[in-house]
């Protein structure tokens, strides 16, 4: 019986061995078998009024030029491309496409799709044309300050109630985790993760506001590694503890469509509470004998970078502003012929984007929660990313926001990064943070 186990686990290790030296006998690909780059004639995607823009795609499979294949592409005002695609040749590995030019600041997007290396290669490339003289199509409104004054005024009369809950798997001897949950109006709470390092010294304090949807928040130790007390919240006060079934049906219920709800009148909007409830965790932040008195940073993307605006503007504790291609920024674009912000509404591209109440009803509640208005307010030093091939967040209200910024601001632009963002970015931000703290 012995002998026989013996023979056994001694056939399962030669089998082991062989698998192993058969996984070896491949290697890895230190290239993608496809490799392809699109390049404006401008490199840096910027053209003025009137310049005719190109755009060179060179394309190799296996190393190899491709040669004879078709590439079929949209070119158009970008978010507004045409039904019926061109097509074109690859001559020696190349194509040359005419992307033509405007006659008003904006972008021009080229949507292009090939086959190669047996899949659909396909990019977005978007240019600009006179991009600092974009203007944005918000109003702002006569009352806006008052507004939004005797919001937040109301909401800091409601004790937080911080409800706090240890979390040790995100805990250890350098940094301390808490989930929070914070009364930051009336009827609106918010949960949040709080990361704090464990030196007994008392740091600045650094918030993150959600991108858009519902989905779970997860404990974070990015910027506690480089010193600071950071919180991540949400906006819909989800319990991110519970399981995922149970808190995926509990969030579908709540917060589907939740960008459309209440948008008859700017006092029942839904995203009024959230832009007070995220001045209000600023008040938390300042609270904690950990903050170090003097630095508040609010950095985030999308809806986040959004939020980071609106926070900033709202309240004045705040110091720095760093949103990455923030959302709900000229929102009556489309209106216009061109392209708003996320959720990018009175266009058909998503069930959320549809507006279901009198065109005119929801403008005029739009212009208090357009991002545009309170990038307006701004007075604090602002850093800002964002892409151009990005499809969500487009770069036209991007522009539109950061054009109203007077206070003191700093862009970084990377042409080709979508709705996402590059590390260095990233780097590059947190080094300006660090360059401007008190």
């Amino acid at each position: 019986m012995k002998t026989t186990q013996l023979s056994f686990v001694l056939c399962l290790l030669t089998l082991s061995t062989h698998a192993q030296q058969f996984r070896q006998e491949f290697g890895n690909p230190r290239k993608p078998f496809v490799e392809s780059i699109a390049v404006p004639n401008h490199p840096d995607s910027h053209y003025s009024i009137g310049q005719s823009a190109t755009l060179r795609i060179t394309a190799r499979e296996g190393g190899v030029p491709l040669e004879g294949r078709k590439i079929y592409y949209k070119v158009g005002t970008e978010m507004m491309l045409p039904e019926e695609k061109d097509s074109t040749t690859f001559i020696g590995g190349e194509v040359i496409i005419p992307m033509g030019t405007m006659l008003t600041p904006g972008f021009l997007a080229c949507q292009y799709e090939f086959q190669a290396g047996g899949q659909k290669q396909s990019d977005l490339v978007k240019v600009a044309f006179n991009p600092e003289d974009i203007s944005s199509f918000a109003t702002l409104p006569k009352d806006f300050k008052q507004f939004w004054q005797k919001a937040f005024d109301e909401a800091r009369k409601v004790d937080m109630q911080p409800e706090i809950y240890p979390v040790p798997e995100a805990s250890n001897k350098e940094f301390e985790t808490r989930l929070i949950r914070l009364h930051v109006g009336k009827q609106k709470w918010m949960y949040g993760y709080l990361t704090l390092p464990c030196d007994g010294k008392q740091h600045p304090v650094l918030l993150t506001p959600p991108g858009a949807g519902s989905s779970k928040i997860y404990p974070d130790d990015y910027f506690p590694r480089h010193g600071f007390i950071y919180m991540k919240i949400e906006i819909h006060d989800n319990d991110p503890r519970l399981p995922d079934t149970e808190y995926n049906n509990m969030r579908h219920q709540k917060c589907d469509g939740y960008m459309r709800k209440g948008m008859e009148s700017k006092d029942t909007y839904y995203y009024k509470d959230v832009y007070v409830g995220c001045a209000r965790a600023i008040d938390y932040l300042c609270s904690l004998p950990e903050w170090d008195g003097r630095n508040v940073i609010v950095s985030g993307g999308s809806q986040g970078g959004a939020l980071s605006i609106v926070t900033a503007a709202l309240n004045s504790k705040v110091t720095l502003c760093a949103p990455f291609y923030p959302a709900l920024c000229d929102l009556t674009g489309f209106l216009h012929q061109r392209a708003g912000g996320w959720p990018k509404f009175f266009t058909s591209f998503y069930s959320d984007s549809k507006v279901i109440i009198p065109e005119e009803k929801a403008v005029a509640t739009l212009q208090y929660f357009d991002v545009v208005n309170f990038a307006r307010q701004l007075i604090v030093p602002t850093f800002m990313s964002w892409g151009y091939s990005d499809d969500t967040c487009s770069p036209s209200s991007v522009w539109a926001a950061w054009n109203e910024i007077q206070a003191p601001k700093q862009c970084d632009i990377t042409p080709t990064s979508a709705h996402w963002r590059f590390q260095s970015s990233q780097e590059k931000c947190l080094e300006w943070i660090k360059q401007h703290l008190k």
